[in-house]
């Protein structure tokens, strides 16, 4: 009976171990992209909200650039590892704002990476030039880690 019992634990611990082992991706901290560009993330409250802080390494302006505000929302993480996401940055030297959406995941190494696509939309002086108002790309973005580290 004891054996049995052991094989019902050992093969119990083995079904559940590969849901306890899978690492969350945490959108707070501090990030960068693949142009160079940095944004701060606050703490996520319960409601999935969170701001900060964005600084952009690219602009299209020759406006000195600034550090931007951001404002956001994601699926709630009791529920997800790797969840999905979307903020807004509004632009503090510009008449511009930018729109983005993701997915924090965690790679095989365990590192964070942020993949997303953004919608930047300009302003136009006019219904004739709204064609050309709205740019559309994607960044990935991944951990900035402290010096010390």
């Amino acid at each position: 009976m004891v054996p049995t019992t052991s094989l019902l634990l050992l093969l119990g611990l083995a079904l559940l171990a590969p849901g306890l082992s899978a690492e969350k991706c945490v959108l707070t901290g501090r990030w960068t992209n693949d142009l160079g560009s940095n944004m701060t993330i606050g703490a996520v409250n319960s409601n999935g909200e969170f701001t900060g802080t964005y600084h952009t390494a690219v602009t299209a302006t020759t406006n000195e650039i600034k550090l931007s505000p951001l404002r956001g929302n994601q699926h709630n993480t009791n529920q997800k590892s790797q969840p999905t996401f979307g903020f807004t940055v509004k632009w503090s030297f510009s008449d511009s704002t930018t729109v983005f959406t993701g997915q924090c995941f965690v790679d095989e190494h365990g590192k964070e990476i942020l993949k997303t696509m953004w919608l930047l939309r300009s302003h136009v002086d006019s219904i004739n030039d709204d064609w050309k108002a709205t740019r559309v790309g994607t960044n990935t973005f991944t951990r900035l880690r402290k010096r010390w580290e």
